[in-house]
């Protein structure tokens, strides 16, 4: 038996760093309170979600990893708690911008950072301006509460990002997430597929999966708005839901899961053993034509 409790955090951001911190801590803290050790705070959680326009004045919000008082603050809390901290951040890697994530373990080390691969660019959604493709690869860390796997946002739209890290070994998948209306088509409400979607990931793989979201109505610099819808959710690894957040409420949701029994539910499924490699050329091109 090998326990392991999550934790998505839900809230919304205003345009101070310092408070957004600080309100993602006492999330934190209370997460931890409730015996979570993974808390999940949503993307880009230090400001508003700025990509709603093109503003070359938004590129300084971007800091270095190695340089951001956000992660550090962040390394100083998971060492007090003993908490794993998967910390987005925007950030800046010499002349280049990425939309990125730290993992910050349960005794404050940085064990890497991940880069967001998949930019999305639309009305509402403008990211491809502000950031680069990210350029490492996914990737899964040994942490001190299990092996897990993290993407972000618009990658939880894509299948092969889930197996990706699936098949590298990850336990536990996590997508921080900034979602909601869409500029220009307000009517459209996304939010049951954006969940279903990664139910899918999670069932398909066998894993639980933890999605954070942000809540509450941003305004753009150029008459626009958004409404995030929050709905943060945590599915088991068969991809049913087992704690679920409303669109509007800040709050925070944990669960828990024996990562040994969901491995032996997942070694019965034999989803890993009859894989044909083989024959998935076409996922490596753009048109469906033959790799």
């Amino acid at each position: 038996m090998r326990n392991v409790t999550v934790a998505a955090t839900q809230m919304a951001c205003s345009d101070s760093v310092d408070e957004n911190v600080a309100k993602g801590e006492a999330f934190i803290r209370k997460a931890a309170e409730k015996g979570a050790n993974i808390v999940l705070l949503q993307e880009l959680f230090e400001g508003p979600y700025f990509c709603q326009d093109e503003d070359p004045e938004d590129f300084a919000r971007a800091k270095p990893a190695d340089d951001s008082p956000t992660i550090k603050h962040f390394q100083k809390l998971a060492k007090e708690l003993g908490v794993v901290l998967p910390i987005s951040f925007y950030e800046k890697a010499g002349n280049a911008r990425f939309n990125s994530i730290a993992i910050i373990d349960a005794d404050g080390r940085n064990l890497g950072v991940y880069r967001k691969t998949h930019i999305p660019h639309g009305f509402g959604y403008q990211e491809k301006f502000y950031f680069s493709p990210g350029d490492t690869g996914f990737r899964v860390w040994d942490t001190a509460f299990g092996r897990i796997g993290v993407g972000i946002c618009w990658d939880q739209w894509f299948p092969e990002t889930a197996r990706s890290m699936a098949l590298m070994g990850a336990e536990i998948l996590f997508f921080p997430t900034a979602i909601g209306s869409e500029v220009g088509s307000e009517q459209w409400n996304s939010a049951p597929h954006w969940q279903r979607v990664q139910q899918g990931h999670a069932g398909a793989n066998l894993m639980p999966l933890v999605a954070s979201n942000r809540v509450g109505t941003e305004k753009g610099k150029n008459g626009t708005e958004m409404t995030f819808y929050g709905s943060s959710f945590i599915a088991d690894h068969f991809g049913e839901k087992v704690e679920e957040a409303d669109r509007e409420e800040e709050t925070v949701l944990v669960h828990g899961f024996d990562l040994d029994a969901i491995a032996r539910d997942r070694d019965y499924w034999c989803v890993f053993r009859d894989r044909r490699p083989e024959h998935y050329g076409t996922l490596l091109t753009l048109d469906g034509s033959s790799a």
